[in-house]
């Protein structure tokens, strides 16, 4: 099934259900239909045509819904970035997919048209509002789709530094929405509070999966004041929410939580990097009568790969469960065997959900599949029953909150500095945000602050990339080849440069 198709059958089943709520602005399936109907025949007369890429740059909202489903019905391929991005970050991307529009809102607007001009880009800039989209009855037609059609690009951050755009079909997301569909018993009754952004692969699953079974997307973008997003899941009735770590340990310990009642909540949903079996009990005993599913999974992977069903919580703590409906997995060794119990191998995955590769990167494509699988990069046991357990991972993404962060990246941009001589960054736990960045720096000289590379890094990098703590060494751990070997950092106690 075609993405945008989820969106044009709820519609046709129940035109009058409310599909989004956000603040005070509430939207029925149908009218969304319409809306995203009439801005497709917008983009199609702007120029926009079947394959081209668009970029998404909007935070989480009813305007957001109506471009990203536009998009797919003309045949194009969403593009979805954080709204948060420097202008170097926004740039890198926009250069890499060459995107034949962009939507915006008033807030991003201008700040877009000093990046992207008209003396260095033909690329159409739009600034969406659903009041301004003007609803016609004869809407243009929109061009035949295939399942196998690229639909979007997320970027997602490497090994290598540069983010990754990875490329999902729209039978890899409709495979993916299905799949979460069928474990969680989705149900067109359901309605979930969405605090993570749609641009995230997680964020972007509870959106399809939602709209494909008719449910209701509660959307709230202000969880750093968490009492506001509890009194939304009250009055709206919400049936499940979706978080990362931090996003429980900012309820548990920033919130009055206790003090909530959650009569209508069905089911809580956690990925996005490993969250402690204490924290996890600890949750459940302010909420013991909800369904808690342990999730894993990947960009890569349309968002999902395993999952752990709340049954299994008590007795297999600290698992990542067992390969979500249609979706194999093995772990293997290094010699491409799969491992007996108790041994540590690659978590490898094969189906319909698996994405196509990697925008413009062949090489690197390559290295995530051969024959079929992914190659996930992330090191795990399997126990006697075919439990899977996270034990760490090749990549040195680090996950803190709901982003993956590239460390290469973070170090790239300090270097640049005069007088750095060498720099590492690395995800070091945090109760709040699961890894907090550490930056370690060895200097050339003695003329650097920590302010003033932090204030550097400010200037370069979106806020979430910003390292918490700094401190100089004299030296870094290396291996004989003379890479840096970041997982020594993780805890060490390096003599200071200035000593």
């Amino acid at each position: 099934m075609l993405v945008h198709e989820f969106l044009t059958n709820s519609a046709k089943a129940n035109p009058n259900k409310i599909a989004v709520v956000h603040d005070n602005n509430r939207i029925s399936y149908g009218e969304l239909n319409n809306l995203s109907d009439a801005f497709a025949a917008a983009l199609l007369k702007e120029g926009v045509r079947k394959g081209d890429r668009v970029i998404l740059f909007l935070t989480n909202s009813i305007e957001y819904l109506i471009a990203y489903f536009a998009i797919l019905k003309t045949g194009a391929v969403t593009v979805a970035l954080d709204p948060k991005l420097v202008p170097r970050e926004f740039l890198s991307a926009y250069r890499d997919c060459m995107p034949r529009a962009i939507i915006t809102d008033d807030k991003n607007y201008t700040v877009i048209k000093k990046i992207v001009t008209p003396e260095n880009s033909d690329t159409i800039l739009l600034l969406i509002d659903k009041k301004s989209i003007i609803v016609q009855d004869n809407v243009c037609d929109f061009p035949d789709c295939n399942e196998n059609d690229l639909a979007m690009i997320i970027y997602t951050s490497g090994t290598t530094g540069k983010p990754k755009g990875v490329m999902l079909s729209h039978l890899n997301l409709s495979a993916n929405a299905d799949s979460i569909i069928t474990y969680l018993h989705l149900m067109e009754n359901d309605k979930v509070m969405v605090v993570l952004p749609f641009f995230y692969s997680y964020g972007n699953s509870l959106l399809t999966t939602h709209i494909k079974t008719g449910g209701t997307l509660v959307i709230n973008n202000r969880f750093l004041y968490p009492n506001l997003v509890l009194d939304d899941m009250i009055a709206e009735e919400v049936t499940g929410f979706a978080g990362v770590p931090s996003s429980f340990a900012i309820l548990m310990n920033k919130s009055s939580i206790k003090k909530y009642r959650f009569p209508k909540l069905r089911y809580i949903t956690q990925a996005g990097g490993a969250m402690s079996p204490i924290m996890i009990e600890d949750f459940l005993k302010i909420i013991p009568d909800v369904q808690f599913y342990v999730m894993y999974g990947q960009t890569e992977a349309s968002a999902r790969l395993t999952y752990l069903d709340p049954q299994h919580l008590k007795e297999r703590k600290g698992s990542i469960g067992k390969s979500i409906p249609g979706v194999e997995l093995v772990v293997i060794n290094k010699a491409g065997n799969q491992v007996a119990p108790g041994e540590i191998g690659e978590i490898c995955a094969k189906g319909k959900n698996i994405m196509l590769g990697y925008w413009n990167a062949p090489d690197e494509t390559a290295l995530a599949l051969k024959d079929g699988w992914l190659f996930t990069g992330d090191l795990a046991r399997v126990d006697e029953d075919g439990f899977i357990y996270i034990i760490d991972r090749k990549k040195d993404i680090i996950k803190s909150g709901a982003n993956r962060i590239s460390p290469v990246e973070i170090e790239n941009i300090v270097l640049q500095m005069p007088g750095v001589a060498e720099c590492a960054a690395v995800g070091i736990e945090d109760d709040l945000l699961g890894e907090a960045i550490h930056l370690f720096v060895m200097l050339d000289g003695f003329s650097i602050e920590k302010n003033d590379i932090f204030l550097y890094c400010k200037k370069n990098l979106a806020a979430y990339k910003l390292p918490k703590k700094i401190e100089f060494v004299a030296e870094l751990p290396k291996t004989s080849s003379g890479k840096i070997k970041r997982q020594a950092l993780k805890g060490a106690e390096l003599p200071d440069h200035r000593c």
